[in-house]
């Protein structure tokens, strides 16, 4: 779990509706513990998606299903170290 700790904050710079939840005068000074919530049990994260008809366009080619020896020979040089042409 992810926090956020603010030690020694005057009451007085809190936002109003954090000063409105406390009851003490404005020159006293408190801590601020912001803490990331868990989802609440049986409520699953919201799966992602996009109306983006350019999302997933490669999806279905086989040219590309070997992803990592595709994109080696994307990155792969005209010529190599030797000064000889790379034969694709």
């Amino acid at each position: 779990m992810n926090a956020i700790v603010i030690e020694h904050v005057k009451v007085e710079e809190l936002p109003q509706a954090w000063r409105a939840r406390l009851a003490q005068p404005g020159a006293r000074r408190v801590t601020v513990r912001i803490e990331e919530e868990d989802a609440p049990a049986g409520q699953a994260a919201e799966p992602f998606t996009t109306d983006d008809p350019a999302f997933g366009i490669w999806r279905d080619r086989a040219d590309v299903a070997d992803v990592p020896a595709y994109v080696r020979q994307l990155r792969a040089g005209r010529y190599n170290r030797d000064g000889s042409r790379n034969e694709r």
